[in-house]
């Protein structure tokens, strides 16, 4: 290998300290204020972590487990580990105690790093059942026996290092591009999670396949949100953006996300689509809470701006009228909606989820981008997407430089590439199922339009196959639905039944303010979503969306849900997917009343 090539995630660290320092390399935020961590400062931490971590006996190819919510040492543990020649195995810090012990039983962890008392308490409570576990280490200091603070893992990789000053550059430079770098545990919509085995070669061919199309450097700032634990943010939120040079600053929480953004004034932000569906959402209520005058100027507004995309994405001129009309809409309108995420985003990128055209197209025309993507874990992740000069709402873009895809005749993508996973840990039957001829099945149905734009259609496992034979992809649907203000989350069921329901998560918030207008006492929830004049505004929501649909689609019942769905009680996957099996069974008495019994 010569010393200029990145074929590792060692190399890919190794070159962004030496060629692109900087003193702002990781930003955060403690007791009220924004700190700095420079390239040089992290670099050694790196440095003495994975020294640390070999003193413990952690040799080539063993397993090190992360439970952690986005921070600084998240990313040390990751790339110490990497240094170590072993191989890193995140888990969501949302996940119960039994879901974290089926993890580690089946991975096998030698050491785990966790970051507060609360994810220690949940190793501690797991540990006996995990005989492959000799360590914990922990990010704040948690006074418990049996725990390693991370400065003290720290100081033995330092005596380490006067003792053998050479052998973490030596073991670093020891793994080769088809070494096991991490284990990702897929959160699932369906049964348990299976281990994503992805190769440093997988990780390191996106990352750079990612940086042909998609132009950012060390003048960019990112918000990192996202949990580090998936592979989006991980190689989009984190590898990518150490590589180019980029500032990553870590948001206190999601609820902080819209203050943070305020304040760090990022460039860019990788994110999922509920993200901006919620700035939508707060954007189309005030509109409507405005003034006459207000409502008429925003309806204007928008409109202009749908004109506007419209002859952009055609290639057509604006014409002198357009353009000033343009001109005010962005004063009176747009400008305000660029303010409130910082006024400096030269794109967003979304992934994890479909992004409704609608929400896209207002962005684009407020003079905000959102690049929407394509991809899963076992694809490291990003499989295709779009590009501020090739750009196509609705699509999740062409495939990337290097990346193979095509469409099997039931549909299905399938898509070739070195970043296509090994396999899945321990499983070599459901790796059989999905890896065929060197081709991963997706189980995603989609189509590659005349210019090479890729469509996600739906989920194959999320088909619905209504009593009458009709197929119904579900998700185009619930976007729309989502769209309503009053709206949160929506799920629709029909499979192997007469006809279609929706299960309905009100937006509290927006809730409160129609009972309020409507006169209605707001204290028992369950009454209010009872009341006959509250499920007339969600029967109208409902009726706009039927309209546009075939009559075999459409929604004929719908329940409104006292409480949201949440990752917490497992309905909700830690990128805020739907876990449909899991509704269904959940809600079993909810679906079987609104199909009569």
């Amino acid at each position: 290998m010569s010393s200029g090539a990145i074929e590792t995630l060692n190399d890919l660290l190794r070159d962004a300290l030496a060629n692109r320092p900087r003193p702002d390399m990781f930003r955060f935020k403690r007791e009220g204020r924004w700190q700095e961590v420079s390239s040089a400062e992290f670099g050694e931490r790196v440095r003495r972590a994975s020294q640390g971590l070999v003193s413990l006996g952690v040799q080539p190819g063993d397993r090190v487990a992360i439970l952690s919510e986005n921070r600084l040492e998240w990313a040390i543990a990751d790339m110490a580990v990497l240094g170590a020649a072993a191989v890193d195995v995140p888990i969501y810090p949302t996940l119960l105690p039994e879901q974290i012990a089926y993890i580690l039983r089946d991975s096998g962890p030698r050491v785990a790093f966790c970051s507060t008392r609360e994810q220690a308490e949940k190793l501690l409570s797991v540990r006996e059942r995990v005989p492959s576990l000799e360590h914990i280490v922990t990010f704040d200091p948690v006074d418990r026996a049996g725990l390693l603070p991370l400065p003290k893992l720290e100081q033995l990789g330092q005596v380490r290092i006067g003792e053998h000053p050479q052998d973490y550059d030596e073991r670093a430079g020891r793994v080769v591009r088809d070494d096991l770098a991490t284990i990702i545990y897929t959160s699932g919509t369906t049964g348990d999670p299976k281990g994503v085995m992805l190769t440093h070669d997988n990780l390191v061919q996106n990352v750079l396949n990612i940086g042909h199309v998609v132009e950012i450097g060390p003048s960019d700032s990112c918000l990192s949100f996202l949990p580090l634990s998936h592979v989006f943010e991980r190689t989009v939120g984190y590898y990518f953006m150490v590589h180019r040079g980029v500032q990553i600053n870590y948001a206190e929480s999601i609820e902080a996300v819209p203050q943070n953004m305020l304040e760090v004034r990022p460039t860019v932000v990788v994110s999922v689509p509920r993200l901006y569906e919620k700035i939508y959402a707060r954007v189309m209520s005030m509109a409507a809470a405005g003034s006459p005058a207000k409502r008429r100027i925003f309806a204007w507004a928008k409109e202009v701006g749908r004109e506007v995309v419209a002859r952009k994405l055609s290639g057509k001129p604006l014409g002198l009228g357009l353009r000033m009309q343009h001109k005010l809409a962005d004063a009176l309108v747009f400008a305000k909606l660029r303010a409130r995420t910082g006024g400096r985003i030269r794109f967003f990128a979304s992934g994890g989820a479909p992004l409704s055209k609608e929400i896209a197209e207002f962005f684009y025309s407020a003079g905000l981008t959102i690049l929407e993507g394509y991809g899963l874990t076992e694809t490291s992740p990003v499989i295709s997407v779009n590009t501020p000069e090739r750009l196509r709402f609705g699509s999740v873009g062409p495939p990337i430089p290097n990346v193979e895809v095509r469409i099997a005749e039931d549909g299905e993508i399938l898509t070739r590439s070195r970043s296509v996973m090994k396999g899945y840990y321990n499983k070599p039957e459901a790796t059989a199922e999905v890896l065929v001829d060197g081709w991963f099945h997706t189980g995603d149905i989609g189509r590659l339009d005349e210019d090479g734009f890729l469509y996600i259609t739906d989920r194959k496992k999320d088909i619905i196959v209504t009593a009458g034979g009709k197929n119904i992809a579900p998700q185009p649907t619930e976007n729309r639905l989502k769209l309503n203000k009053y709206i949160a989350e929506a799920a629709l069921i029909g499979d192997r039944r007469k006809y279609v329901v929706a299960l309905i998560v009100p937006d509290f918030e927006e809730l409160e303010k129609l009972a309020a207008e409507l006169g209605l006492e707001t204290g028992d929830r369950r009454r209010l979503l009872d009341d006959p004049r509250i499920r007339e505004a969600f029967q109208r929501a409902i009726d706009e969306v039927n309209v546009h649909l075939p009559r075999y689609e459409q929604i004929k019942k719908f329940a409104l849900l006292d409480r949201p769905f949440s990752i917490e009680s497992g309905e909700l996957t830690p990128t805020l997917k739907v876990k449909r099996r899991v509704i269904e069974e959940k809600f079993r008495d909810v679906i079987d009343s609104l199909y009569g019994g």
